[in-house]
């Protein structure tokens, strides 16, 4: 990638926000529009938990292939088929008869998003080359969640109450053609120096893996574990064999000498535990708020604001504490926070006051706010630039990983504990348990993010770097280095 202006690169860094935008709206909208969903679609708790979980797991499942596809034939020309795919998916969720049809045109939306967010973060990671700078952008680029957070659920109570539920894809269609002209106007073409071989293997790997876990889970409650069990073993089977088959290839989907740096393992749990919280956090924030409480869209939207602009407000503070103190302040308060926010939902009750909502959902938020940058930061700066997609694509997995798990442990929890009992009647006290697995994943980025991110950790990241970038990989680094590269 050529060396670019201030200017023009402070512009692309906003078109790959407004990728992200898309993302984050999809998912914070679609949680309002929940309760309305399902009594027009007659959809179960189950039913509710497979129109999020059908994009995150498709999006899990995709990530790295994306990733290191983009790498190999473009990051602008990926990039810009996704935002194609994920445009032509929403305007197929407007028009879905039925809860079976919305979850496969989910997938398609999530085959779009595949090729959004870590070719745009690998596209970011190319661009801003100064760590400082870098960080500064991923510090932006993690504000643009929060915005998301605090728009997408004022924009989604506003159509579901006016329009109805179908309208909060019609957002994703301006915003998306907006950036494809952009992007095909302003972002230059980069690639890897040298391309990685597609690992077909190991992609269906992947996808059992997360597929047949996330099914057993879901599907526990109604169907019983012995009914479920055969997914386990496919799961524990995929697992095995990723294990044994990765290693052994010279260019693998995922390059698991990548997790012999502390950092990069340590954000990798972090990622699946923070996002897991938020996901279940939204999950169950949305279905107490609207059918326990009693409030429409709009207002269950608005109780979304004390979370929302927090993180909004810290993710780019987070971003420059990355930048001049690194990672582990911002991950010790993402990690108390959580925490704090767990523990006082764990002990409401059906009508606890609202001060004591409004506090923790400010403090999830704090958490949350300055979860981001660090996990961005340091799964892609401690790896060779030449495979900067790769490694942002697994950072990215692992968010959608815990988001995926995050909604299906939560709703398989609440599901057993509410049965047939009504919403009201049982709702509290089977979120309970829920509540404190979020409690947990706060206590995971507490704990992980100290162990991860001191000197002893920056070591291993090092050592990991050298023995990443091959003799072939730097000749082919220092070749690209001294000749023009391609661009469009």
């Amino acid at each position: 990638m050529p060396e670019l202006s201030h200017r023009r690169r402070l512009l692309v860094l906003a078109i790959c926000c407004m990728s992200l935008l898309i993302v984050g709206l999809d998912v914070t909208v679609l949680n309002v529009a929940l309760p309305s969903m399902q009594r027009e679609l007659h959809a179960s708790t189950a039913g509710m938990q497979w129109t999020i979980d059908a994009y995150t797991l498709v999006l899990a499942s995709l990530l790295m292939l994306a990733g290191s596809t983009a790498d190999r034939v473009g990051r602008k020309r990926v990039f810009m088929t996704g935002l194609v795919v994920f445009t032509l998916g929403s305007v197929l969720c407007s028009v879905a008869p039925n809860l079976e049809a919305l979850i496969v045109f989910r997938m398609i939306q999530a085959v779009g998003g595949s090729m959004l967010n870590p070719v745009a973060m690998s596209i970011i990671t190319n661009t801003f080359t100064d760590p400082r700078e870098r960080a500064r952008a991923i510090g932006v680029w993690g504000g643009v969640v929060g915005i998301s957070m605090a728009a997408g659920p004022l924009v989604g109570g506003l159509l579901v109450q006016s329009v109805g539920w179908r309208s909060i894809f019609w957002i994703n269609l301006p915003v998306g053609l907006a950036a494809l002209l952009l992007t095909l106007r302003f972002v230059p073409e980069s690639r890897a120096p040298r391309a990685r071989r597609p690992d077909p293997v190991g992609q269906l790997l992947v996808i059992a893996l997360f597929g047949s876990l996330t099914y057993a889970i879901i599907e526990a409650p109604d169907s019983g574990a012995g009914a479920v069990a055969p997914y386990g073993v496919v799961a524990l089977a995929a697992l095995l064999g990723l294990l044994r088959y990765e290693p052994r290839r010279a260019e693998p989907l995922i390059d698991l000498r990548f997790f012999r740096s502390a950092p990069f393992s340590g954000a990798t749990v972090i990622a699946i535990s923070a996002f897991a919280a938020l996901g279940g956090f939204l999950f169950l924030s949305t279905l107490y708020l609207q059918n326990v409480r009693g409030l429409d869209a709009l207002h269950a939207g608005l109780w979304m604001l004390p979370m929302a602009a927090p993180t909004c407000l810290c993710a780019p503070l987070s971003g420059r504490l990355v930048g001049s103190r690194g990672p582990r302040l911002p991950l010790l308060i993402a990690g108390s926070a959580m925490t704090a926010s767990g523990v006082l939902f764990a002990g409401f009750e059906a009508e606890t006051s609202n001060a004591t909502l409004f506090i923790g959902y400010v403090l999830f938020g704090i958490g949350f706010g300055f979860v981001n940058a660090p996990i961005t930061n340091t799964a892609v700066s401690g790896m060779p630039r030449a495979q900067a997609g790769v490694a942002a694509a697994v950072a990215s997995t692992s968010r959608q990983l815990g988001q995926t798990l995050g909604v299906a442990v939560v709703g398989a929890v609440l599901a057993a504990g509410v049965a047939s009992s009504s919403y009201g009647d049982a709702f509290v006290a089977a979120a309970r348990p829920g509540w404190w697995i979020l409690t947990a994943c706060g206590l995971s980025v507490l704990a992980v993010g100290a162990a991860t991110s001191g000197r002893w950790a920056r070591g291993t990241a090092e050592r990991t770097a050298e023995r990443l970038e091959s003799p072939e990989v730097k000749q082919a680094l220092g070749t690209a280095a001294t000749s023009q590269p391609r661009v469009g």
